[in-house]
């Protein structure tokens, strides 16, 4: 087995032509003879017993050529790519060249593009990290207090805003009820705009047990296009009135909430964790846009099956997230209306970045002469299982070395981009 001639055409394909010997062919044909001579019938001979060269007689003599070659071509092909010094993305086809003495096979498809790039040092890119006001914190801190909120039955007074009134009603436009506008023992907080402008405001003031009817107009952008500006009635009873009463913010409340024991303590922690989370969107809007210009400066002819496949492990890490959520693809896709290529098209542009990214990140590490030690590969690996909290040994079974030693290659081509860049 190997190589005859190779040749690269535009585009960043490739032809190639390489043999098979014919002795490994022949015992590729007889491997093939004693898997299928199992169900063959052969008149006068019992099943499975029939010699070779009687069946290729009876049914003809290329009955287990294409096995054969079916089963030669992964060893010789990858020997010849290795012998060529060639990196092969996607699928190639292959087409019989000669059966005569040894076997000729003609392979064609893509190759990994040879990728240029300049002035990846030095790239302008803005950094911007939004200050923590008081007031946010603050803010912060009412959400939690609202997480912590205690409802209270209100039995001595009328509703008013704020409240979470438990009411019954029925619509109707023109004294016609319509479909979607019956509900009872509805949980509606007044002043949320939860429900069609003007209807909260008109259960203010009203007392559990009243009966009474809410007079309001449909927007005009209304989704129901045939209640659109429609005036409507709702006969409405005010069967309950609930209210939240959040906790006073002080000590005991930080206390009750986290590991700290003063109320100063625990907004100093909100903020820093609020300092924090906006210092890393900043970061990642930064690394964003080094990318981008990394893509501006890249030069390379990438075929399509990178983007193909790429895509395609958007989708697979997809239906891997959801099925850690209980759903599946086929289930999401049920429930969105989208079809896979629908959700393939989606998840295109992304997957072209991360392509285009990724070469040009490989092509610094090259020209920049960066390496990964056996150490450093040890460590990733520590790290993911870490991370995932999995057994070491089962992240090794599942990842190749030469996989975590490429990703952390290109981890330290992009550090040394932002290292050298020039922050705005």
């Amino acid at each position: 087995m190997s190589l005859i001639k190779k040749e690269l055409t535009e585009k960043s394909g490739f032809v190639m032509e390489f043999s098979v010997s014919k002795e490994a062919f022949d015992k590729a044909e007889m491997a093939a003879y004693k898997k299928k001579v199992k169900s063959i019938n052969v008149p006068g001979w019992r099943k499975g017993k029939a010699p070779k060269a009687i069946i290729e007689k009876m049914y003809g003599k290329g009955i287990f050529f294409e096995d054969a070659i079916n089963a030669c071509i992964p060893d010789a092909f990858e020997e010849a790519v290795k012998e060529a010094g060639i990196t092969i993305v996607g699928n190639p086809s292959f087409d019989l060249v000669s059966a005569e003495g040894d076997i000729v096979l003609k392979a064609e498809g893509f190759v990994k593009p040879e990728v240029t790039i300049e002035g990846y040092r030095g790239i302008e890119a803005e950094k911007k990290v939004a200050e923590v006001t008081d007031e946010e914190v603050e803010a912060e801190l009412n959400r939690v207090r609202e997480r912590n909120a205690r409802t209270i039955e209100i039995t001595d007074r009328a509703a008013a805003m704020g409240d979470i009134c438990v009411i019954d009603y029925e619509g109707s436009v023109d004294g016609t009820p319509f479909a979607g506008g019956k509900a009872d023992g509805h949980d509606l907080k007044l002043g949320s705009g939860a429900f069609i402008p003007g209807f909260e405001e008109q259960i203010v003031g009203k007392n559990i047990g009243d009966e009474f009817d809410v007079n309001v107009t449909f927007p005009e952008e209304y989704h129901a296009k045939e209640l659109a500006g429609k005036a409507a009635v709702f006969k409405t009873k005010l069967n309950a009135i609930k209210f939240e009463e959040l906790p006073e913010a002080d000590d005991e409340f930080a206390k009750d909430v986290s590991e700290f024991d003063t109320l100063d303590e625990y907004k100093a922690d909100l903020k820093a964790k609020m300092v924090k989370r906006n210092e890393d969107k900043a970061q990642g809007e930064f690394e964003s846009a080094l990318a981008e210009a990394l893509i501006e400066k890249l030069v390379a002819e990438i075929p399509e099956p990178m983007f193909e496949a790429e895509t395609e492990n958007y989708v697979r890490d997809y239906d891997t997230r959801l099925r850690q959520s209980g759903l599946d693809l086929n289930m999401y896709l049920k429930y969105t209306g989208l079809t896979l290529d629908g959700l393939r098209a989606e998840m295109r542009p992304q997957a072209e970045k991360q392509v285009k990214v990724r070469l040009a990140l490989e092509k610094i590490a090259e020209l920049e002469a960066l390496t990964v030690s056996d150490e450093d590969v040890a460590a990733e690996y520590t790290r993911i299982a870490n991370a995932y909290n999995v057994p070491e040994d089962q992240v090794k079974g599942m990842i190749l070395a030469d996989d975590i030693k490429a990703d952390v290659l290109v981890a330290r081509a992009m550090d040394l981009v932002k290292e050298n860049a020039k922050v705005k």
